[in-house]
């Protein structure tokens, strides 16, 4: 009986180790499953990364495509003041032709008057 007790009782023992043993392989399968899950999450975080910086690229082209339009907006301001003070610079010219011809007529007027009044 007492042998068949330790017998018993080594089949318990071995049992009681079996079982051990089956959670240190559970525990170690809930670790490599937390690893897992940290390394997703670090790809996440990575990816969350990423995407701030592609959203930052997009933003700097944003602003150099609005900076480009303020630099075509200006050019054609310019281009439209040049083309103004060429036309204001051409209208007095020619407003400077019909103020000396007028001069002129007047001086010629006056020249033949003078000479009708001399007659």
């Amino acid at each position: 009986m007492q042998e068949n007790d330790r017998l018993r009782e080594k089949e318990r023992e071995r049992e009681r180790e079996r079982e051990r043993e089956r959670e240190r392989e559970r525990e170690r399968e809930r670790e490599r499953e937390r690893e897992r899950e940290r390394e997703r999450e670090r790809e996440r975080e990575r990816e969350r990364e990423r995407e701030k910086e592609r959203e930052r690229e997009r933003e700097r082209e944003r602003e150099r495509e609005r900076e480009r339009e303020r630099e075509r907006d200006l050019t054609h301001m310019r281009e439209i003041k040049r083309e103004r003070e060429k036309e204001i610079e051409e209208g007095g010219r020619e407003q400077g032709r019909e103020q000396l011809a007028r001069c002129q007529r007047a001086t010629r007027l006056r020249a033949t008057y003078q000479r009708s009044i001399s007659l």
